[in-house]
């Protein structure tokens, strides 16, 4: 799909009533020994989850393919098999309080695991994703978790197997699939998380970090200004360890419901997020805010060339429940300042973007081209 023919759902894509907390009623279940199964639990999510359970002295089981993560948390139980190959053998036996799903994306995938874990596993929390959504709705505010959501043909399902044959356009209305494959097993000891954009260290998408090393690198740098030009336009993602943090919290409390989970609570704009990105820098970057029409006229690509761009500002959503349920967020400067020392850690500062990013040269371009517009002189860097 070219860059400037995108849909909120595709470009997340390449990313129930207020629920009450319940006693936890799986057989031999009590506060001193609980168990829980993670599928998955060694990639951005995940750790941060098992970090929450194993601080709150649970007992924590990974089922994965053992090929990522494989020095993370040596001392755990582990599973193997591969989702891809409807391999679960290795959870024929055992028992958990609840598990956490932290790969579904293939609804066969969830539907035959989960009738392999019915009536040995107490509660199931699967995360989804906001790219459920259908693309049109009745209401034009924020999609909250009552909204229509994604439909996919027999076709496209018949088609997709395998993680990998999961595209852009099918991401959302699979994890749909996958919703409804676990209700259907789980009834109401089950709990849905829909996250927006996750973001933090070890965030391999590169979309939320391309911004603090671009501003970390100084020079003119080409900032999405939104209808207005300005940056006002509204921006929401998640910290991956406040995610994962709650979403063991909700687990542990046998939390029923579905829920978003994005931020924040205070709108947060483009033009606050570059410039705290600015602040952590600490250097002489200076941000030149280009509307939508030129960036459109200029074949700058949304979301992905220029990271969490979307023309018009794209979709918002709801985070109500969510707030209620005890989600709690980081500061922008603290996400991105973490985000920031990690990315040099692992990357240095010299690295360059190829899945996500503007191209230097590019963006000089575009850059040359708005003063010009404009009729003031280009900016040097």
């Amino acid at each position: 799909m070219p860059f400037n023919q995108i849909t909120r759902r595709s470009a997340l894509g390449a990313a129930a009533t207020l629920a009450l907390p319940m006693a936890c009623q799986f057989p031999g279940s009590n506060p001193q020994s609980r168990r829980l199964l993670v599928l998955g639990g060694t990639r951005f999510l995940g750790p941060p989850i098992v970090r929450a359970a194993l601080a709150a002295g649970w007992s924590v089981t990974l089922f994965n393919r053992g090929k990522s993560g494989k020095g993370l948390f040596p001392e755990l139980e582990r599973r193997i098999g591969d989702r891809n190959e409807l391999d679960y053998a290795s959870l024929q036996e055992g028992e958990w309080d609840a598990v956490i799903d932290t790969s579904a994306y293939v609804p066969e995938h969830v539907r035959v695991v989960a009738e392999l874990l019915a009536g040995r596993v107490g509660h199931y929390n699967i995360i989804s994703t906001v790219s459920v959504y259908a693309e049109e709705q009745e209401s034009t505010g924020p999609r909250d978790e009552d909204s229509a959501l994604a439909t996919i043909s027999q076709e496209q399902i018949e088609a997709t197997k395998k993680i990998q044959q999961v595209t852009g356009e099918t991401y959302g209305a699979l994890k749909v699939l996958c919703e409804d494959a676990m209700e259907e097993v789980f009834k109401d000891n089950c709990c849905i998380v829909r996250p927006g954009l996750i973001v933090g260290p070890g965030d391999s998408s590169e979309r939320f970090t391309y911004w603090p090393a671009r501003l970390a690198r100084g020079g003119e740098v080409l900032a999405p200004g939104g209808p207005k030009g300005d940056g006002s336009q509204e921006v929401q993602l998640i910290d991956v360890e406040d995610l994962g943090h709650w979403i063991f919290e909700l687990t542990a409390r046998q939390v029923q419901g579905t829920f978003n989970a994005l931020g924040y609570p205070e709108p947060l704009s483009m033009h606050d997020m570059l410039a705290t990105c600015q602040k952590v820098a600490h250097n002489d970057a200076r941000l030149t805010w280009v509307p939508d029409e030129f960036l459109l006229e200029q074949e700058v690509g949304q979301w992905m060339e220029l990271p969490l761009w979307i023309a018009g500002g794209g979709h918002q959503f709801s985070l109500e429940r969510a707030l209620k349920q005890g989600l709690t967020f980081s500061s922008i400067e603290d996400t991105t300042r973490r985000t920031l020392d990690w990315h040099l850690a692992t990357n240095g500062p010299e690295h360059e973007f190829r899945r996500t990013g503007i191209a230097t040269e590019k963006e000089s371009k575009v850059l040359a081209a708005w003063h010009e517009s404009q009729g003031a002189e280009t900016t040097t860097r």
